[in-house]
């Protein structure tokens, strides 16, 4: 049986871990600080635990469970990792480096099954969600990156919006969540961290319960039912009306802003009553919404879609202002090096099948 990564374990389960087993707690403490502020890569490595205890790790936890498939950077400093799990299956990764700080961005299952039609990610369905040591694990090699180049370079920012939808991994999420935002150890502080969602409603309402000042974003895309149908199959579960009431009991208990998320899809839905359509449906929350509009990524599977001219992009954006709602157009990041989220992946295991 393959053995688990120790970085799935949140530091009260590894103290848990350590009392279960009859070793003092102060045991745990010393794991996580070599784990996180030191960053080995071995359990050998931990000079201040006696051979028992290295030995007891040894059989019990591995540290790192990915492998580096390809790396691949950009002209403007984007990385992007595609790793492979120990049973072989394959996901991505990519670092972003923006004005404020240095933003990763991980991805939570292998493949997708709400199965948006505009979306990479999605082509290939879903195998399994990941552990939280994967999810860990995808952090953990971006930050050895940067201790390698031993420039003090540190992962500041997260954003859990790659491969597969993050609530439907969700006790997985969570763990990461508190393994990462730990103040002893990565210290990724809780309003650098955004998790996405296509629109879960029964998680968006629990998330909004869990106290962690965690942002939220929720992949909109559409204003109306019937767009947000044709294009997003998880709309036939929890259609708008269901979508905005969580958004209100998720804006009511936390008081924190939520991002909305909006591909612009040429002709699709970009045209101009689409832009007063969701000025409409978020006018009487404007205060703490935001429209975040985004280039599409051209996928060859998808070619149904094309992206939104540049001028009904800017047409959009100023409906949306005029109409009080905070927007912005998203800069693009690694357009040279398979931009679209799961491309790299998708093109990899094409390969493969036919090398075959």
């Amino acid at each position: 049986m393959e053995k688990a990564s120790i970085y799935g374990l949140t530091k009260e389960e590894l103290i848990a871990w350590f009392i279960e087993h009859d070793e003092r707690k102060f045991r745990a403490t010393q794991v996580w600080e070599w784990l996180y502020i030191k960053r080995v890569m071995a359990f050998s490595d931990m000079t201040n635990l006696s051979k028992d205890v290295i030995e007891l790790l040894e059989e019990n936890f591995i540290i790192n469970p990915l492998r580096q498939v390809i790396i691949q950077e950009a002209k403007d400093g984007t990385v992007k990792y595609l790793f492979e799990l120990p049973d072989k299956n394959m996901i991505e990764t990519v670092l972003m480096r923006q004005e404020y700080g240095m933003s990763v961005c991980v991805t939570t299952q292998v493949g997708c099954n709400i199965g948006c039609t505009f979306c990479a990610s999605g082509l290939l369905k879903k195998q399994r969600d990941l552990t939280a040591g994967e999810i860990v694990a995808q952090i953990m090699l971006v930050q050895h990156y940067f201790d390698e180049r031993g420039q003090g370079e540190r992962v500041s920012h997260i954003v859990v919006m790659g491969i597969g939808e993050p609530f439907d991994n969700y006790d997985n999420l969570m763990n990461f969540l508190h393994t990462i935002n730990d103040p002893k150890g990565l210290a990724i502080g809780a309003r650098h961290i955004t998790v996405s969602t296509s629109g879960l409603v029964p998680k968006i309402k629990e998330f909004a319960n869990n106290g962690l000042q965690v942002n939220l974003a929720i992949s909109l895309h559409a204003p109306n039912n019937d767009v947000r149908t044709s294009i997003m199959r998880i709309n036939r579960s929890f259609p708008i009306e269901k979508l905005m009431a969580a958004v209100d009991e998720y804006l009511e208990k936390t008081n924190r802003r939520i991002t909305f998320e909006y591909i612009m899809l040429s002709k699709v839905n970009d045209l101009p009553e689409h832009a007063q359509q969701l000025a409409d449906l978020l006018k009487d929350k404007k205060k703490l919404t935001f429209v975040n509009l985004i280039p599409y990524n051209p996928v060859s599977e998808h070619d149904q879609y094309s992206r939104s001219d540049k001028a009904d992009v800017l047409k959009f954006y100023d409906i949306l202002k005029k109409n009080g709602i905070n927007c912005v157009i998203r800069k693009e990041y690694g357009t040279d090096i398979d931009a679209a989220c799961g491309q790299l992946r998708s093109k990899q295991i094409k390969k493969a099948d036919k090398a075959r």
